[in-house]
């Protein structure tokens, strides 16, 4: 058997110079946990050319869909930012990574970090329904460095809110806040520093970060991850994995080439 399922582009779109989404066929056999990653390319000189990707897709959609960064010399996005309709990407049979519920500790209110292309596993997991039964709210932080970055998110919620199952949910638990740290905006500033300061909490008229309520999950660069992982040990936070369950979890699987 293959080690991957061959899928049919069946989309492709391009949000800004340095950013593209695109969505495949899904193969039945195909499982995976909101959340997970699997390891996706392409078949180059008849040789597999993989990255790991988080699937913005939710376990329960019939096809799958992920978010990605150019990179003009990477060895893998260089040629993946050129894919259209009608051609073939490989994906993984197996599924995994630590940004599942699972891996938490109960808690009320859920945070979801994320800067860059760090936001795609969380775009599956506020489309999981049992996330919204397990939290009482999930903030859903998007940084990036301009503002036009922030666009797949953006869409992203407005389409949730609009939908007839999502919609009553999101409004009721769902906090969405974009920050840059490059241009003007109603948000500014490094996730880092906004949850430092109290900032966030503060525009979201919500309590500081608390121990005892606050479950985290965090994607993105490896700059943010460390610096958050520091703040959040230095306060007590302990951090989860499989089988392990902590206050907070880190995927660092994080696609840069």
């Amino acid at each position: 058997m293959s080690a991957f399922y061959r899928e049919k582009v069946l989309a492709v779109r391009h949000w800004t110079d340095t950013l593209f989404s695109f969505r495949a066929t899904r193969d039945s056999g195909f499982r995976f946990q909101n959340g997970q990653f699997a390891m996706i390319g392409l078949e180059v000189d008849g040789r597999p050319l993989l990255r790991a990707y988080s699937m913005a897709s939710a376990n329960h959609e019939e096809e799958l869909e992920f978010f990605s960064i150019k990179v003009a010399d990477g060895p893998l996005t260089s040629k993946l930012q050129k894919i259209r309709e009608g051609d073939t990407i490989l994906v993984g049979r197996k599924a995994t990574g630590t940004l599942v519920t699972d891996n938490l500790l109960p808690g009320n209110r859920l945070l979801l970090l994320s800067t860059g292309t760090g936001l795609a596993p969380f775009a599956s997991l506020i489309k999981d329904p049992d996330v919204y039964e397990r939290f009482e709210s999930i903030v859903l932080v998007h940084g990036c460095r301009q503002v036009s970055e922030l666009a797949y998110g953006e869409e992203l919620v407005a389409r949730l809110r609009d939908d007839d199952l999502f919609g009553p949910l999101l409004s009721e638990k769902l906090l969405y806040y974009p920050t840059v740290t490059r241009e003007p905006f109603r948000n500014r500033g490094r996730i880092t520093d906004l949850i430092t300061s109290d900032q966030l909490f503060d525009d979201l008229h919500q309590g500081p970060l608390d121990i005892e309520t606050d479950r985290i999950m965090m994607c993105g660069s490896p700059a943010m991850l460390e610096d958050l992982k520091q703040l959040l040990e230095t306060r007590g936070f302990a951090e989860g994995a499989n089988h392990r369950p902590g206050h907070f979890v880190i995927e660092k699987a994080f696609v840069e080439r």
